[in-house]
């Protein structure tokens, strides 16, 4: 497989740096098999049945960026200034993060933080990122962290403008509840309350899963990544009650609809083998390609992907590559705006 077939010219005016408002009058392009429509977000209802099923992620993304000090170590040297980005999780209180000066951070240190909040370096790591170890840890972190952070708006949005205020609100789904992203699961991003409850009245479920999204999500498509079929590991998890409501949809008939990328790695890394899923949670790799057999999902809502990026093969898995070329070229010609703040799309894919 040659990666130039997932490639495409994206214009710069095409990438999104706000949100529209209100949430739901982005606009949607709709995919059912070749046939592809335009609509607006809050529309959605129309292009779903009774009996359908949405899964989102209900992971909260946590202010990662900080700004600390990293204490002198003995009377020869000085206090440093230092930027840390939260990277994963890998342990209560425990993260791989960024951080700025790397070259002036030695395992051991200690990095003072606003707000009570210290952090020791247990290890550097090669790629160059830090492990660091928090204190205080459990809800006393996640405290210090929204009290100091800041939220880490996506690297190609940060090269136009800096965060604000505002991102905080907006870089957030409003069904967001389990915190451990340092990106959001940006379908999600569409949906209002309200919406979600029209979807309800229509007979068509909305359920959660949840996926931490890591900083790799922003990494472009590594060769190795590429040769290896694997990408970074993120953590997911699927409730006992998700996976019985995903079953009896499956059972009368309903379709599964994963309601952006995270949502639909979940389901399929969790798949029982099936139709279904198990109640579990686990670290996940799974690179989703042309060729992967879909086991649990039947559709998806996401927004616009990176050219020769793992997403846009994901989508190219579920549509066909020469599918959404067609859909992509449509988009672009039609203005629609691309990446995490971006429209959404409906990709529902033929079964014969």
């Amino acid at each position: 497989m040659d990666l130039s077939a997932f490639d495409f010219e994206l214009p710069d005016e095409c990438i999104a740096t706000r949100p529209a408002e209100p949430r739901d009058s982005c606009r949607l392009l709709c995919v059912h098999g070749d046939q592809i429509t335009d609509r607006v977000f809050r529309d959605i209802g129309t292009e779903l049945r009774e009996g359908d099923l949405l899964i989102a992620n209900d992971t909260r993304v946590v202010p990662a960026l900080f700004f600390g000090v990293r204490r002198a170590r003995d009377e020869r040297s000085s206090d440093v200034d230092v930027q840390i980005n939260l990277v994963a999780q890998k342990d209560d209180g425990v993260w791989e993060c960024f951080g700025r000066p790397g070259r002036r951070l030695k395992r051991d240190d200690v990095i003072e933080f606003p707000a009570g909040l210290r952090g020791r370096i247990l290890d550097k790591l090669p790629t160059g990122a830090l492990v660091l170890e928090f204190s205080p840890k459990g809800e006393g972190f996640w405290s210090a962290v929204e009290a100091v952070g800041k939220m880490p708006i996506p690297p190609y949005i940060a090269k136009m403008r800096p965060a604000d205020s505002k991102d905080h609100e907006d870089y957030q789904t409003v069904f967001a509840d389990r915190a451990g992203s340092v990106a959001a699961p940006t379908a999600g991003l569409h949906f209002t309350d309200a919406l979600i409850k029209q979807l309800g009245d229509r007979g068509i479920g909305f359920e959660r899963v949840t996926l931490h999204v890591g900083a790799g999500t922003f990494a472009g498509l590594s060769e190795e990544s590429f040769k290896s079929g694997k990408l970074h590991e993120e953590w997911c998890e699927i409730s006992e009650d998700v996976a019985r409501k995903i079953a009896e949809c499956k059972a009368r008939g309903g379709r599964v609809i994963a309601v952006g990328t995270t949502s639909l790695r979940t389901l399929e890394s969790l798949a029982d083998g099936q139709g279904g899923v198990l109640a579990a949670s686990r670290d996940t790799d799974i690179f989703i390609q042309p060729g992967y057999k879909f086991q649990v999902v039947d559709g998806l809502i996401t927004n616009f992907h990176l050219p020769k990026s793992s997403l846009f093969m994901l989508v190219s898995a579920l549509m066909g590559t020469d599918v959404m070329q067609s859909a992509y070229a449509h988009a672009i010609k039609s203005g629609y705006k691309f990446y995490s703040y971006g429209d959404a799309s409906l990709l529902m894919p033929r079964h014969d």
